[in-house]
């Protein structure tokens, strides 16, 4: 059973990961991360995700895959001391000194070699496993005749890690330096990417420089860096008898939702297969679930399509809308949940009738009663209704629960656990 790696851009998202099915997750701290703008995690806050991360059996790896310049490596040594002891399962890195400087200061640490490395060959994997390598993430431009032949080339305890899904680079395996160029300061190598690939671009005839042509979509050409997302959800079989060791989910900077959908949608369809290999089938509402978060148009990447033939770029610069995240589900049984239902109960609301029950949520966006509704959990795709009606702390019949951040309670008519997610519905 390959891992199912998930994005942790935050501690939110750490916990939408865990909670909808990940095997292992991957975070950055305050520096040498390449999602410099995702939030991250502050030196306890890595302490408290490890902590939870293996109360729940999963793992936890750390990027250190920018490129420090000469200046950095003081801030690096204290950035790995204060990780003494914090129990990361791995450090992903892709600089040969950050990866000799993690050796000296941490020799127990395991490593794991970034997609930034480039690795596209049995030659180049070899030489990171001679240098101690447990692991080599593999750049994105490979299909699967040549990750069959990474894999029979190695040592048989060296594994393969490769994206499955989410944003792809014009770049070769996001090594860029558009950003650095256009945008003065923001180097794409050091996690700072401003992604000018997929901005608009007007081009200029020399001694014409009063009719600019717009670079457009048209009947004669297309966006010629913006790429297309990678979805393989059609393709977890070949996946799964790739010999690739980890499944790596894309998506530090997106929302939790992305990551709780994704990795719950990757999830279902990796067990599916591995309960009954010759039984297995596509479901459908898998798809639905990953066309509802935020994306550009999906391809399948390289694994079926040679880059030099196939660019995978998008016919249009825009990202397909996410639907809109009502609520999370949260507990019902501590002293404030118990006062809230109390209240509500005084005003002979049953607590349960043919509607349904009553749910405690804590607001994302504005959520009103009537309004077309899905709640997805762990393992199951979304399940329709109608919101039914709602209330506040107080007690309150609302028609609305207009604030973020705001607890509320509705009735849903299917069990609800802590943690799931109330959406926009779509009734099939």
């Amino acid at each position: 059973m390959p891992e199912l790696l998930s994005p942790a851009g935050n501690p939110e998202k750490l916990r939408a990961a865990l909670a909808y099915g990940a095997d292992a997750v991957y975070l950055a701290g305050q520096q040498f991360g390449m999602r410099s703008q995702a939030g991250n995690f502050t030196i306890p806050e890595i302490y408290d995700a490890v902590k939870l991360a293996h109360s729940m059996g999963r793992k936890v790896y750390l990027t250190l895959n920018t490129m420090p310049r000469t200046h950095e490596y003081p801030f690096l040594y204290r950035f790995l001391d204060d990780l003494r002891g914090s129990g990361i399962d791995a450090f992903i890195v892709a600089d040969l000194g950050v990866m000799a400087t993690v050796q000296e200061m941490l020799p127990d640490m395991e490593i794991h070699i970034s997609t930034q490395a480039s690795i596209i060959s049995p030659a180049a994997a070899n030489a990171y496993a001679r240098m101690g390598a447990r692991r080599l993430v593999l750049a994105r431009e490979l299909q699967f005749h040549e990750i069959k032949a990474i894999k029979e080339a190695l040592p048989a305890d060296v594994e393969l890690e490769a994206f499955i899904h989410g944003s792809m680079c014009v770049s070769y395996s996001g090594r860029c330096l558009l950003a650095n160029t256009l945008t003065a300061g923001r180097d794409g190598n050091r996690g700072t990417c401003s992604q000018p690939c997929r901005w608009n671009y007007t081009i200029y005839e020399e001694k014409r420089p009063n009719f600019p042509i717009p670079v457009e979509q048209t009947e004669l050409g297309t966006f010629f860096m913006s790429s297309r997302d990678m979805c393989m959800i059609e393709h977890i079989p070949e996946l799964m008898e790739s010999g690739i060791d980890s499944f790596k989910i894309e998506g530090r900077m997106k929302s939790s939702y992305y990551t709780a959908v994704v990795t719950n949608t990757y999830r279902m369809a990796m067990d599916a297969y591995t309960r009954a290999p010759e039984n297995y089938k596509f479901d459908p509402a898998w798809m639905q679930e990953l066309d509802s978060v935020s994306h550009r148009e999906y391809a399948t990447g390289f694994y079926l399509d040679d880059p030099m033939q196939e660019p995978q770029l998008v016919k249009g610069g825009h990202y397909i809308g996410e639907k809109a995240y009502y609520g999370t589900a949260l507990e019902m049984d501590s002293p404030e949940a118990r006062a809230e239902l109390a209240a509500i109960l005084e005003n002979r609301v049953p607590y349960e009738n043919a509607d349904g029950r009553l749910y405690r949520f804590m607001e994302k966006n504005k959520v009103r009663a009537a309004d077309p509704a899905e709640v997805i959990s762990p393992g199951k795709t979304g399940q329709f209704f109608y919101v039914g009606e709602l209330y506040d702390t107080e007690g309150r019949i609302r028609a609305n629960i207009p604030h973020p951040q705001m607890i509320f309670w509705a009735r849903v008519p299917f069990d609800v656990t802590p943690g799931d997610i109330m959406r926009v519905g779509t009734k099939k």
